[in-house]
């Protein structure tokens, strides 16, 4: 239990809900040090409690919806320091904001009236710390108080004393000069959440005084005057990757714009002979139930191994491991023979005789009776048969590849990519080697099979998609990305052209994103296409915002300022509407012959997106609908954890003449719902005849956040239905 003199420490805990404030104004806030005569010091701790003789207001940025108890976790957090939820003010430094799964970050000045030393000591419900500059600038920080550093630590409200490292040494404080501090807080899922700070003067009263920047009105867009600090920074990503997805892979570079060129696809015509595509799993003018398209939706087969299993998320129970499969008949024991000495056991007198001494005793003691000489009770002595410690087993190659299906497996969202042998695929590279060599003299050499996606028609034959780094007679690498098919007829793996099924290095990839008082992940969103662009130098892509009147930010300015050679804004009133906002993006497009990719706004791309795109969208052919990893509560793309997003076609490429040709989005029957409208919109391009092709893409997420207002109970209850139903 808490005594009185640890409460008295504890600042008086703020009961007030943080988030609900809509007031933001930063000004000055006074502590006097010394405590009020009823106030008892505590000597146990040598700390007095701060008074509640206030003149101002402490800074506080709280960020919501993000896991962990660690401050190291806070900083992992992708809207940290900039973009919090919510920029108030407080009146103490003792904050209880009954909530679970938060940061905080305080900031702002102590100026003491008097030359003096001083001790100050933070608490915590999880890890928390006290940073204080050597003066008024935010570069000259350094860490003087802390609870805790693995997010397991936590202190009672008011507790000081628990850790060492929660109370500082002496600081000496010149009346001179303010002092800039900052208090970081992380709150996990349970416990009683609290963070406070104490601070005892040996000398003269203080006053505290705190950052001076008026934010009331600034959107959450102006960052500006938000200071970046040791203690708030943005940690870099790993260097190391920690999961076998996020190691490098030339997948993740081929297409970056310093890298390597494409070759001239006039170089690539003549080389195979032209065959017919049509396959026979397209289901043109086929009757579909409302949502049954997603059960003719298959999977593609991908070499080399990209690692997309998410092996570790999987535990010992793993959906990815058929049920079928019994571990033991994988073993055959061998028992190797050993020589009979080795097991004789060496044979023992256990008899012994009867001293004289005792003999006696044998014959003139009173016999027991029946019920005097029950027989003993006893569990019957299991004997430790002992290890076989020259025990071998024979194991069996164990192929699970071999025994998946390309159906959509909507029970497992951790299995990944179907795997493809080398053994189906280098007879097929090799071929069209071959033959482009004969067509150009043998100018070309295979440097790298670096990427193959195939698609199985069990009835007429299999599409791959070639990727390729060759080299020219010059010595100069280029990479190779081309459709080439094997019909079934043929004994040997000998490829041909499919007429048609030919992917435009060229197009234009429309991204549409529509939104409503999402500034944060806005700005992010904006930033992660920036980046797109300057890791790709590729000038044909567009952003499409179409933005329900949002009122936290200004969006088009925010867009007008960014480096993208590319964008396009409207402005919607009304609520949000998925469809209708998407519906709109679709109909600023001038291009029909261009690429829409309906999308979301909490996504992270892959460098390699936009022609991860274009190569798996063919005009009149193909649609596109990758697989998107889900980010869990506290994961960033540097992590990687998370679950597969297998039952979701929210995220799609298609050609706009195809998108128009098939009706575009329902915007009549998906108004203010949210959810079903891309397995609508999945029935009616199946029903086209158009094909889906769908992989698990590498270092495609979807970052974790809070679907408050996002989803109505109506939407959410039809979609779990449905779900049970499949």
């Amino acid at each position: 239990q808490l005594s009185t003199c640890q409460f008295a420490s504890s600042l008086h805990i703020h009961k007030g809900h943080l988030l609900t404030s809509k007031k933001v104004c930063v000004c000055v806030v006074v502590f006097v040090l010394n405590p009020p005569p009823h106030t008892k010091v505590c000597s146990k701790h040598n700390l007095s409690p701060l008074s509640l003789q206030y003149k101002g207001r402490v800074n506080v940025h709280a960020f919501d919806d993000w896991c962990g108890g660690s401050t190291a976790e806070l900083r992992r957090n992708l809207h940290y320091p900039l973009y919090p939820h919510v920029r108030t003010t407080v009146q103490k430094l003792a904050l209880s904001l009954q909530r679970t799964n938060y940061g905080l970050r305080i900031f702002g000045y102590l100026h003491p009236f008097a030359d003096g030393e001083f001790v100050f000591a933070i608490s915590s419900g999880d890890n928390s710390e006290l940073w204080l500059s050597t003066d008024d600038s935010p570069l000259n920080l350094n860490l003087v108080a802390y609870v805790g550093k693995s997010g397991t630590e936590w202190t009672a409200p008011g507790e000081f004393d628990k850790y060492a490292s929660q109370t500082s040494r002496p600081v000496r404080l010149s009346a001179q000069i303010r002092y800039f501090f900052e208090v970081i807080h992380k709150q996990n899922y349970n416990g009683i959440d609290h963070v406070e700070v104490a601070v005892k003067d040996f000398s003269h009263s203080v006053d505290l005084w705190l950052h001076p920047t008026d934010e009331f009105p600034l959107l959450i867009g102006d960052v500006d005057h938000v200071p970046q600090t040791a203690a708030s920074h943005q940690n870099t990503k790993q260097s190391i990757a920690a999961v076998d997805m996020l190691r490098e892979s030339t997948r993740d570079t081929l297409y970056n714009g310093e890298t390597l060129s494409l070759i001239n696809s006039n170089l690539l015509e003549g080389v195979l002979p032209d065959c017919t595509y049509k396959p026979s799993y397209t289901i043109k003018g086929y009757p579909l139930a409302r949502y049954q398209g997603l059960q003719f939706v298959h999977m593609s087969y991908v070499y080399p191994n990209d690692y997309t299993r998410l092996t570790h998320m999987e535990t010992e129970s793993s959906c990815f491991y058929p049920k079928n499969i019994k571990t033991r008949k994988l073993l055959s024991v061998h028992m190797q023979e050993a020589s009979r000495e080795e097991f004789n056991a060496i044979k023992r007198d256990n008899t012994r005789p009867l001293t004289r001494l005792h003999k006696r005793d044998m014959h003139n003691r009173r016999p027991l009776g029946e019920t005097d000489n029950a027989p003993l009770q006893h569990k019957d002595i299991n004997f430790d048969t002992g290890a076989t410690w020259r025990q071998t087993v024979q194991i069996s190659p164990l192929d699970i590849q071999s025994q998946r299906t390309d159906a959509i497996d909507l029970r497992c969202n951790c299995t990944g990519n179907l795997l493809l042998p080398s053994s189906d695929v280098m007879p097929v590279v090799m071929a069209f080697m071959e033959k482009l060599n004969e067509k150009h003299n043998g100018q070309f050499a295979l440097l790298k099979v670096v990427n193959v996606v195939k698609r199985v028609d069990k009835a007429n034959g299999s599409r791959y998609l070639l990727e390729l780094v060759v080299t020219n007679a010059n010595g100069e690498q280029l990479r190779l990305s081309h459709y080439v098919y094997v019909p079934l007829k043929k004994p040997e793996a000998v490829p041909c052209n499919p007429v048609g099924l030919r992917w435009n290095p060229e197009a234009t990839v429309h991204f549409i994103v529509p939104v409503k008082n999402q500034a944060r992940w806005v700005h992010m969103l904006i930033a992660d296409m920036e980046r797109l662009y300057k890791e790709t130098g590729d000038t044909n892509f567009n952003l499409i915002i179409t933005d329900y009147n949002s009122s936290d930010m200004d969006v088009k300015k925010a867009l007008e300022k960014s480096s993208l050679p590319r964008y396009d804004y409207v402005k919607l009133s009304g609520n949000f509407e998925r469809s209708a906002g998407l519906q709109t993006g679709i109909d600023l497009i001038k291009d029909d012959h261009s690429i829409v990719f309906l999308c979301d706004l909490h996504i992270y791309f892959p460098t390699s997106m936009i022609d991860t795109i274009r190569k798996h969208c063919v005009e009149g052919y193909m649609t596109f609908a990758p697989i998107v990893m889900r980010l869990n509560c506290g994961a960033t793309p540097w992590d990687a954890n998370g679950y597969w997003e297998v039952n979701g076609f929210g995220l799609l490429g298609i050609y706009k003449s195809d998108l128009i040709a098939v009706g575009g989005m329902n915007t009549r029957e998906y108004k203010d719902r949210w959810g079903g409208e891309d397995w609508e919109l999945l029935d009616r391009i199946l029903k086209s005849g158009l094909e889906v092709d769908r992989i698990y893409l590498r270092n495609f997420y979807h970052h974790f956040h809070s679907k408050r207002g996002m989803w109505t109970q109506q939407c959410v209850n039809e979609m779990a239905v449905h779900m049970y139903k499949l």
